[in-house]
């Protein structure tokens, strides 16, 4: 595909509280763009304080998607990400305006706009079918441990329950010898779109202080209630229960830890998930980095990103 003809796709990406959802507004006011949310937790209704969703009244006015489409004990992979995105994307330029994926989730974002293709090429039915027979028996626990063992990364994205892509990703190294992780990255990066990727970064003390205080204010806004709805309702073995700041109150709610505990490991899990974001982004994608360290700079900070963004799509 020619450069020229390539739709137009800016993408903003940064760790958690770094302070994309405001930069992203400002943006997308001067772009007239629409906002695609990169987040693979925020597309769960009644998820909003843990997940730090925007708020209406945040906004402003911007069109937002992929925010509340999934009820919380529905299941969401990067291959159905990837399917409804680029659907967007396109759905989005032909109402005149610029798509903007703004977001955390390195595997989603990535997932779009290179050339992944999510084909069953890699596929063995008869060792499928011994897998399903393997989980009636016995159950999905010793396949999800076999999993771990032999790739981490994926053990990581996937919830313990979701047979499918469990066996999907054996299936995957059983048949080509590759972890589906190293699949996938074996696969052509051709860019599909005329790409401006920008990633906010912060002085680490600076981050995880602001980390530390996010989550104290979620405390104090209503997270421990938004998480017991969750609870009484029996919502469990389900994919976003696994969400930071759902699991470890969960935890408290059984009786496992005191609340201070189950904050402090919420605080501990959200600085090292921030970290692990930090380092997938700058192992996997080609970004241009804007610290936003100094807080009281942000008109100057917005004005370099929006010269930068302006100048690469030539708008």
């Amino acid at each position: 595909m020619e450069e020229s003809k390539k739709e137009k796709l800016v993408v903003l990406i940064g760790p958690t509280a770094v302070g994309k959802t405001k930069l992203s507004i400002e943006l997308a006011k001067k772009l007239n763009a629409e906002i695609i949310s990169g987040d693979s937790m925020q597309i769960y209704k009644g998820m909003d304080i843990g997940t730090a969703k925007i708020t209406r009244d945040e906004m402003e006015g911007i069109p937002h998607h992929l925010i509340d489409i999934k009820e919380p004990n529905e299941s969401f992979s990067v291959v159905e990400f990837q399917e409804v995105v680029r659907k967007l994307i396109t759905e989005i330029h032909k109402r005149g305006k610029l798509p903007m994926i703004v977001g955390g989730t390195g595997l989603y974002i990535q997932s779009v706009i290179y050339d992944y293709q999510f084909t069953n090429e890699a596929s063995d039915s008869d060792y499928r079918k011994l897998l399903e027979q393997q989980v009636a028996e016995r159950g999905i626990e010793t396949l999800f441990q076999e999993l771990k063992e032999i790739d981490p990364n994926s053990a990581e994205r996937i919830h313990p329950n979701n047979v499918r892509r469990v066996i999907r990703a054996l299936e995957i190294f059983k048949t080509t010898g590759k972890t589906m992780t190293e699949y996938m990255e074996g696969q052509k990066h051709e860019l599909l779109y005329d790409l401006v990727l920008i990633g906010l970064t912060m002085d680490r003390e600076l981050l995880y202080d602001r980390i530390n205080k996010r989550v104290d204010l979620m405390v104090e806004t209503g997270l421990l209630d938004e998480v017991s709805a969750f609870y009484s309702r029996g919502l469990r073995n389900c994919q976003s229960i696994q969400a930071i700041g759902y699991k470890e109150l969960y935890s408290y709610l059984d009786g496992k830890l005191s609340l201070d505990e189950a904050i402090n490991d919420l605080k501990q899990n959200t600085r090292r998930y921030a970290k692990r974001q930090l380092t997938w982004f700058r192992n996997k994608m080609d970004v241009k980095w804007f610290d936003m360290s100094m807080e009281n700079e942000f008109d100057e900070k917005f004005n370099e990103i929006y010269k930068y963004i302006a100048g690469k799509l030539e708008i």
